[in-house]
């Protein structure tokens, strides 16, 4: 065993003779059977204290390691500085050394940090005894492949970084940090190559970051939607850790911030538009219908109104175009269904807005037209002729007024989104969420809800985070704030009312003067012996609107 790789003593060369004792095949067998024996006898692990020490995991990571073992697939939440990555790290080395032909991808938020995680797993590699190391064949900071034919490879958590290739295990580390843009691709894209094998394995492990694609992977685990077996590990299984120190840290950093780093609740960031107390409490629910990037939670009613607002992004892959829908006829207002896709071009999306909008009652359209919403505005009101679509006027120090059909230079087919724009529709959507006006089921609007932040006296989203549904219902509730939509909805609300409420209103209005002889229920008798026909002036709910 005198052969090393690149002159390193601690790793031996590929294809170097290896004299077994009997001792060295009975430890062997036992490590290959048992992880966790392995672990916590052959596992070498740095840390700033003591430096190069041997691995001695705590119960719940001795727990963690079986489930990997057990399990296809796992999903666990765990806070900050638990040796999550130790952990999985200790599973991967004992996977790969002990069998063949095998491909395992790291996956990090950044490539960077992935490469770390495998330099960890290289470290404890070169402290294993020479006799149960496989033979080098390549030993890279961004891979590594071994005599048995099994290989690692350290990659940001993304669809292009993986694409093609093959895994039997992959493991997603700090899963909620990555943007749910890309992780969404990286699912679409990824998954069905996992899943074609019948003993794949998938590990993801997180501390929570708000209501993203690892809260909903989280709790549909939960829930038993998945396949995935959830691991919760709470901050009291670390040795040490007690209440002494629960008060020291949140002396250090904040309440806000120990909850989510510590008790890993899946609350939203720091400075949340919405009140994190609210976002806490909203549920979601899948959607009865989804196709092509359209959720519809409820089907168009009959005589109900709605307001579809719209987002446009230009189609790059980063940004959504997007529109939601909500019915308007009575308060609470919902949201019964929701547009997202970051693929489809600005020249095709106002054909995808009209047929939900004409599907919903011809519904009215309010579009943002910055920049290349213009486009999608323009397209819809000339070529697609498409008549419920809101104006906009400027109106001097009234700023921007909603109407329909108006003319003159000032007028643009749609709303430009400014500052006031932004700042009146943002707070009038705290409003309303916060007070219940504005229901919604939908996991992709909470989500953005969770990173739509205070910035620079203004809310956007989170770095690496999206808000293009957020922008939406920012639009939606500008418009509310506009006498054009309280004139509209007050006198559809008025006839409703009167259908509804129709016979107490007459026995109301009969001691004034209306009184039914019984004749003919197409006429009635005023008080001055008049006899009114209804079929000439249709029903009295003419009186109504004209009171």
């Amino acid at each position: 065993m005198s052969e090393i790789y690149l002159g390193n003593p601690n790793l031996k060369k590929a294809n170097t003779p290896i004299e077994f004792t009997q001792e060295n095949i009975e430890e062997y067998l036992k490590c290959k059977s048992d992880p966790v024996y392995f672990a916590m006898n052959y596992v070498k692990i740095v840390t700033l204290d003591e430096g190069l020490k041997s691995f001695q995991p705590y119960d719940f990571q001795e727990k963690l390691i079986n489930n990997f073992h057990d399990n296809r697939f796992n999903i666990c939440k765990m806070p900050r500085q638990t040796g999550k990555s130790t952990t999985v790290i200790s599973y991967l080395l004992h996977y790969v050394v002990f069998n063949d032909s095998v491909n395992v991808g790291i996956l990090a938020n950044k490539a960077a940090t992935a490469r770390e995680l495998l330099g960890r797993l290289q470290t404890a590699y070169e402290n294993l005894p020479k006799w149960m190391q496989q033979g080098i064949l390549s030993w890279n900071r961004g891979s590594l492949e071994l005599e048995n034919g099994s290989k690692i490879l350290a990659a940001s958590t993304s669809a292009s970084a993986v694409r093609g290739m093959s895994f039997n295990i992959l493991f997603l580390d700090e899963f909620a940090f990555v943007p749910n843009h890309i992780a969404d691709s990286f699912f679409a894209s990824v998954y069905p190559t996992i899943t074609s094998g019948q003993n794949t394995k998938v590990i993801i492990v997180s501390t929570p970051h708000g209501m993203n694609h690892f809260y909903r992977m989280w709790h549909d685990a939960e829930k038993g939607k998945n396949e995935y077996v959830p691991t919760d590990v709470h901050w009291s299984q670390v040795p040490g850790r007690d209440e002494i120190w629960r008060e020291q840290t949140i002396a250090n950093t904040s309440e806000q911030q120990f909850k989510i780093e510590f008790e890993c609740e899946f609350l939203g960031s720091v400075d949340t538009l919405i009140a994190p107390s609210k976002l806490k409490s909203l549920v979601y629910d899948t959607p009865i219908t989804q196709n092509a990037g359209l959720d519809v939670f409820e089907q168009s009613k009959e005589n109900h109104d709605y307001i579809t607002t719209v987002d446009v992004a230009r189609g790059v892959g980063n940004d959504y175009s997007a529109f939601v829908v909500v019915d308007i006829t009575e308060f609470p207002h919902r949201i019964v269904a929701k547009y997202r896709d970051n693929q489809i071009k600005p020249m095709l999306f106002p054909n995808v807005i009209w047929e939900v909008a004409k599907n919903y009652n011809n519904s009215f359209i309010l579009c943002e037209v910055n920049d290349i919403g213009d486009q999608v505005a323009s397209i819809l009101h000339y070529d697609l002729e498409y008549e419920n679509l809101l104006m906009a006027s400027m109106r001097g120090r009234a700023g921007q007024i909603v109407g329909q059909g108006f003319s003159g230079k000032k007028t643009q087919l749609g709303v430009k989104m400014s500052k006031t724009v932004k700042k009146v529709g943002s707070l009038n959507l705290k409003t309303m969420i916060e007070s219940d006006k504005l229901l919604f089921k939908d996991y992709d609007i909470l989500s953005e809800l969770t990173t739509f932040i205070s910035k620079s006296n203004s809310f956007e989203a989170e770095e690496g985070c999206n808000d293009d549904l957020a922008m939406c219902l920012v639009i939606y509730a500008w418009l509310v704030n506009q006498d054009y939509f309280k004139e509209l909805t007050d006198q559809d609300v008025r006839k409703r009312l009167y259908e509804e409420q129709k016979n107490q209103i007459e026995q109301d209005m009969a001691p004034f003067g209306f009184i039914e002889d019984g004749l003919d229920e197409t006429t009635f008798v005023d008080k001055e012996g008049d006899r009114w026909y209804t079929d000439e002036y249709g029903d009295k709910s003419y009186m109504w609107d004209y009171r």
